[in-house]
């Protein structure tokens, strides 16, 4: 018998046009759509690029880099990408509060205050070991005025030129102010060796150095508020005013603007009252170093000589004294 002539059978599911095994499609639009949404906001927050997110991806799905996507990979891309993101997003959140902290320690004491406050409650004083919400806790303390903030200690004066590293730290805080107001940093360091008084030619003494710390980083800080105050000023120091000398400059400011407390404060007034609480300061140090101005020494002998110089400016009084302190002596005798 001849075979019958035609086609020969094939199983089920072999033809040209047998559809794809199921979930071997492609990604379909929707599902790509929302697969580079959340990696362009996953790039937003880290310094990673496009083809990296994918590639860090399909590793861990366990998909060759050179091999595409299928839907069926779909829910476990997704699922990786959002945790991807989670953990981007607390660390960006925690290097913002780690920022705004950082900025605060440079005003007043408050990097002692933080670092007491973390030594006592966490037994450590490095920032980088607390956790995240310990992290946000000492910045909220700190901003809402809840940290006890101590006075200074204040080194020794002396009369060496300051050392590179100080230098440094000084031509750091010009850049930033330099950046923050838009003056030359040329122009900056002219006022700070008017404000120091030494000559052309001449370092600064390092004695100044703390000083000019302060009045660098006071007008940073003010430089960046819109309505400046008396208050807000003495809050900028970070060396903070003694109580006379916040009287002092209080009255300098009456006196010479008919500046009140909540006044609001220009550019030229602010650069003013930071230069005369500085100048005050470094003349005061002057005082107390200079040999020419002797310490009072008590005397028990004290209060009876300035008995004597008040009867000396008074004959009549000074002669009845006299009389009587001769009467007493013959009676005794």
């Amino acid at each position: 018998m001849q075979p019958i002539s035609g086609t020969p059978a094939r199983p089920p599911g072999e033809g040209q046009n047998a559809p794809s095994a199921a979930g071997e499609q492609p990604l379909s639009t929707q599902q790509r759509t929302v697969l580079e949404r959340l990696i362009t906001r996953l790039i937003s927050l880290t310094q990673q690029q496009n083809a990296e997110v994918w590639a860090g991806m399909k590793h861990d799905l366990g998909v060759k880099s050179d091999t595409p996507l299928q839907s069926r990979h779909f829910p476990a891309a997704e699922q990786n990408l959002n945790q991807r993101l989670e953990v981007a997003q607390q660390n960006h959140a925690n290097r913002q509060a780690l920022s705004q902290l950082t900025e605060l320690l440079g005003q007043g004491n408050n990097r002692q205050a933080v670092s007491d406050f973390i030594r006592q409650q966490f037994g450590q004083t490095a920032l980088s070991q607390l956790t995240p919400e310990q992290l946000k806790n000492v910045l909220t303390l700190l901003q809402q005025g809840q940290l006890s903030i101590p006075q200074p200690q204040q080194r020794p004066a002396t009369d060496r030129p300051l050392l590179p590293a100080e230098h440094n730290t000084l031509n750091q805080l010009v850049t930033k102010l330099a950046a923050a107001t838009g003056e030359s940093g040329k122009m900056i360091w002219q006022s700070m060796l008017e404000l120091s008084g030494v000559k052309s030619g001449e370092l600064i003494p390092a004695k100044q150095f703390t000083h000019l710390v302060t009045w660098l980083q006071a007008r940073q800080t003010l430089s960046l508020q819109s309505a400046p105050t008396l208050q807000t000023l003495q809050a900028a120091l970070k060396l903070p005013l003694e109580p006379n000398e916040l009287t002092a400059i209080k009255e300098y400011a009456q006196q010479t603007y008919q500046i009140q407390p909540q006044s609001i404060l220009t550019t030229v007034q602010v650069q003013d009252l930071l230069n005369q609480i500085f100048l005050r300061r470094v003349e005061r140090e002057r005082e107390l170093s200079d040999p020419r101005y002797p310490q009072p020494i008590y005397s028990p002998f004290a209060p009876m000589i300035e008995t004597v110089k008040s009867l000396s400016a008074r004959p009549g009084l000074l002669f009845v004294a006299l009389m009587l302190a001769l009467a007493i002596f013959w009676l005794v005798a």
